[in-house]
């Protein structure tokens, strides 16, 4: 799988006495195949950071290097194809497409990126998540946690490197919150991909193989579960 690597990455906002530093000289290499949580307090930088890792605002300097590639020094429409082909997103929102279908709104990426979809593994992943049965429904007739799940779907569907996740379980309920996380591990480690998430969940960062964590845009702990 192809590694990430983030170096010196500084996000600024403002000037003078207005100025916000929300990521201040950062630097990490992300594990291929491994969970790394990323938790802080409000404020403290963390989804920023993870917007500008996943190549969705741009860092005012600093360099995220995909496979040894820097994706910002690419042009819009390569790093568009970055974004569709090898990175998954997961927002706590679901942010599903409310005309769609839930088929639909799974394949999504595999048809902005112009491409047939791959039905059999499409169909292996939706019975792996358990929403086979759902596939001709639309958003608002699932519950919560049947959304997540379609969102997990969508997010693997274009087979990623990458899966970034930001606080995914925020609007779950405690046994649907674990239910999704035991899914969303069983299913990155079968198909040997990374997971970076935030959360402010405890339960969830102790279950990643490495949790970072942010405080005024900078790293002030980094433990790895798996040294």
């Amino acid at each position: 799988m192809k590694s990430l690597v983030i170096k010196n990455l500084k996000k600024y906002y403002g000037k003078g006495e207005q100025l916000t530093k929300a990521i201040d000289d950062i630097s990490l290499e992300i594990e291929p195949q491994k969970f790394m949580a990323i938790v802080g307090t409000s404020g403290s930088g963390k989804t920023t950071l993870l917007n500008c890792m996943a190549g969705l605002n741009k860092p005012t300097s600093g360099h995220v290097y995909l496979e040894c590639k820097d994706i910002y020094k690419l042009n819009d429409n390569e790093l568009s194809k970055i974004r569709r082909r090898e990175f998954g997103f997961i927002f706590q929102s679901f942010n599903l497409i409310p005309v769609l279908n839930i088929y639909d709104n799974i394949i999504l990426p595999v048809n902005l990126d112009g491409k047939k979809e791959d039905e059999e593994y499409i169909m292996e992943l939706v019975k792996s998540i358990g929403i086979e049965d759902q596939l001709k429904k639309y958003p608002n007739e699932l519950s919560g946690g049947q959304q997540q799940r379609v969102a997990i779907a969508r997010a693997l569907s274009n087979k990623p490197s990458v899966i970034f996740a930001d606080e995914p379980t925020g609007n779950l309920d405690s046994k649907t919150t674990e239910d999704v996380m035991n899914l969303l591990k069983t299913l990155i480690k079968k198909l040997n991909q990374t997971l970076v998430m935030i959360t402010h969940d405890e339960l969830i960062a102790n279950q990643a193989d490495r949790v970072v964590t942010i405080k005024d845009g900078k790293i002030i702990s980094d433990i790895s579960a798996y040294l």
